[in-house]
């Protein structure tokens, strides 16, 4: 399948009634490993399956679906994260999180609600400013459990946790935030521009994200040296803009004139 066809894939998932957070981490992550093929998605697919198999059956109530789970990816298995899973770009890929039993916090995240999805649990990720982790009942009731650090309970928790009230993480929202951490490697890397760019082009298919997506993209083609695709990109931005932000949309306009002065 090649990489135009899997972004269409990745496109249709997103717009699906319900859409696969399993499936959509695994499709944004064939724009970084040229090596994740069909057989590499299956048998991610099929490890999450295992995994959830090897839960105990007649688990009752959100503290013993937590126990249980982190007895089994964080002590068992050992799936935690470190500080330098922070600078690797795989720590951002379904697969290779599963393979390494590493990776960001989100990442984990999606490993422990993909699993205990499929067993069943009554579960849902939760997003704190600069890290995600897991609820498991009724989010205002929640036992919440931190997969980086292999499932600890948080108990009381940050201070995030007791400013109500708790709110489930959307699916595709799960998504924007891996791939704003992607974009967030890279830019700390110059010379990885075009894993910045490819994220980009993602996010922008999502059926719902930041207007201001467009512009960021605009900018990096311009820096890219794409300095006439960059700047029709601005303009095109700019006429988005023009009806509620008229100054805005004036220095964009600016900025893709001095783009094209740059192809002289």
């Amino acid at each position: 399948m090649s990489g135009q066809d899997r972004r269409e894939q990745f496109a249709a998932e997103a717009r699906a009634e319900r859409p696969d957070l399993s499936v959509l981490c695994l499709l944004l992550a064939t724009e970084g490993d040229p090596e994740l093929d069909e057989r590499v998605m299956d048998w991610a697919q099929i490890e999450l399956d295992r995994l959830a198999g090897m839960l105990p059956y007649g688990l009752r109530g959100p503290r013993a679906w937590a126990s249980a789970v982190t007895e089994l990816l964080g002590g068992q298995l050992g799936f935690h994260g470190t500080p330098a899973d922070y600078d690797r770009l795989p720590s951002s890929f379904l697969h290779e999180v599963l393979r390494r039993r590493r990776g960001l916090p989100i990442l984990l995240s999606v490993v422990w609600l993909e699993v205990a999805r499929r067993a069943g649990a009554p579960v849902y990720g939760l997003a704190l400013p600069g890290h995600f982790v897991v609820g498991f009942g009724d989010p205002e009731e929640a036992v919440v459990v931190d997969p980086f650090a292999g499932g600890a309970s948080l108990g009381a928790g940050p201070a995030e946790l007791a400013q109500g009230p708790r709110v489930a993480a959307r699916t595709l929202d799960i998504v924007l935030r891996i791939l704003n951490n992607i974009r967030a490697w890279a830019s700390a890397r110059p010379e990885h521009s075009g894993v910045a760019l490819w994220a980009l082009e993602l996010a922008l298919l999502l059926p719902s994200h930041p207007a201001a997506l467009r512009y960021d993209r605009a900018k990096l083609l311009v820096e890219r040296g794409q300095f006439a695709y960059g700047a029709a990109e601005l303009e095109s931005y700019a006429l988005v803009i023009d009806a509620i932000d008229p100054p805005a949309a004036g220095r964009i306009r600016a900025e893709a004139l001095s783009a094209r002065a740059l192809l002289n």
